[in-house]
This record gives C-alpha cells, sequence and structure tokens, in this order.
C-alpha cells in the first residue's frame, strides 16, 4: 500500500477509494475539490502510469468532474495535475463557480484555506461517494 504524501493527508479527507486511486477531499469550504492519487510507488507524472492504469484514472476523474458539477452547479470544472510542491502524482477536480474566493483565477496559492470542523464534510461528500459507490476508505 503506498502512502498518502504527508502535505495530501494533512490538507485532504477521504472520500473513498478503488484499488488504483485514493479519493479525496480538499479540506477548504470555499471550494468543491476532489484529490484523486494513484496508488503506485514512486510515480511522479500521469505517463509513469501503465496504459490500463490512465484509463481507470481517466474514467475516475471524468466521473468525479460530472458528479461534482451536477452536485454544486459549478460553472466550470478545473482539472490539474501540477507537482510542485507534492511529487507524488494527485490529479485535481474543482468545482468553481463565477464569483468564487478567486474566480476566475487560479486556486492554488490564493488566499486563507478555510477548514471544516474536526466532524464537519460538505454535503456534496456523501452525495459523490454514493454516486460514485466507492466504499469510504
Amino acid at each position: 500500500m503506498v502512502d498518502l504524501h504527508p502535505r495530501l493527508a494533512a490538507d485532504t479527507r477521504s472520500l473513498g477509494e478503488t484499488s488504483l486511486c485514493y479519493i479525496r477531499w480538499m479540506n477548504d469550504r470555499r471550494f468543491p475539490w476532489v484529490v484523486l492519487v494513484p496508488k503506485r510507488d514512486g510515480i511522479r507524472e500521469w505517463y509513469e502510469l501503465d496504459s490500463a492504469d490512465q484509463h481507470e484514472l481517466l474514467d475516475l476523474m471524468n466521473r468525479c468532474a460530472l458528479h461534482l458539477q451536477a452536485l454544486t452547479g459549478a460553472g466550470k470544472i478545473n482539472i490539474g495535475a501540477l507537482g510542485n510542491v507534492v511529487p507524488q502524482l494527485h490529479i485535481h477536480v474543482i468545482a468553481r463557480s463565477d464569483g468564487d474566493a478567486c474566480w476566475p483565477g487560479p486556486v492554488w496559492g490564493q488566499g486563507q484555506v478555510e477548514p471544516y470542523g474536526e466532524q464537519d464534510e460538505p454535503s456534496w461528500v456523501a452525495a459523490l461517494r454514493q454516486r460514485l459507490s466507492y466504499r469510504c476508505a
């Protein structure tokens, strides 16, 4: 089992997992935000995954984007895999709306994170978990 990078573990909470990926949500009230982290040791870039893993990750990413947009009413879904701060491959799927805290600019490094309480989670998390039908880790 591949461990999460400490920064990902600190900034996100579990939504579920597949045999390929940890599915996490970013602990920031400002944005509905999912992070997909392949459970593959030493992988930093998408192209380093084998073809089957790339296709499975793409399918999961697309399903997360589709359902996140439907659940939140977002006008735009941002998808990215930067890895400049956290080298472990991880894909961001972020629901954006005109007028959100950083609109129309990027979310990374902007403003102050607004975390949820220890036992709180956004309403869309349970709904997304159900739509994806993955067990909670």
